[in-house]
């Protein structure tokens, strides 16, 4: 849980934290942007990532995911990263067919996870929703909405734009 900030264990996951002369005294002007992302522990100021990640036994850093890229269903926590894996898996290897997934609020649920996905039919689409049905463990990770659209949005990077991908939810 983010909210607690103790330290974790070697190969338990939680939220990043740096601390370093690396680490910004504050945002310019933005005393509340400020007091959410720099953190005081035991006299040193640690900066609040926002990414998910773990230590192995020789110290070195993994991340998982970031925060913002986790769905709350139910009181169980996952990662939309994991789910997009889950799904690359199902979808043949030379396909065309691009997705993301992203989580919206849900008044039963707390959240629901919605699936954007293109250069598919709708035969594949419910062929692809039957595959979940069969081959994911954690039937919360199914995404209870799979939309389909004209492309994925993409960062000049190449990246997906989660935030231009959230525009196009109907």
């Amino acid at each position: 849980d983010p909210s607690t900030f103790i330290e974790l264990n070697t190969g338990e996951e939680g939220m990043v934290l740096i601390s370093g002369i690396q680490v910004m005294k504050a945002y310019l002007n933005d005393e509340e942007k400020t007091k959410s992302v720099l953190k005081n522990i035991k006299g040193k100021t640690y900066y609040i990532t926002g990414d998910k990640g773990k230590l192995d036994n020789d110290s070195f850093l993994t991340i998982v995911d970031r925060y913002s890229r986790f769905a709350k269903i139910g009181g169980e926590m996952f990662s939309l990263g994991a789910v997009e894996d889950k799904i690359s898996k199902l979808i043949e290897d030379n396909s065309s067919i691009d997705f993301i997934a992203l989580a919206i609020s849900d008044e039963k649920k707390g959240e629901k996870v919605v699936l954007l996905i293109s250069n598919i039919t709708l035969e594949q689409k419910d062929i692809l929703k039957q595959k979940m049905i069969k081959e994911f463990d954690n039937k919360l990770m199914i995404p209870e909405i799979i939309q389909i659209v004209d492309e994925i949005p993409k960062l000049g990077s190449g990246k997906k734009d989660y935030i231009r991908a959230r525009e196009l939810l109907v």
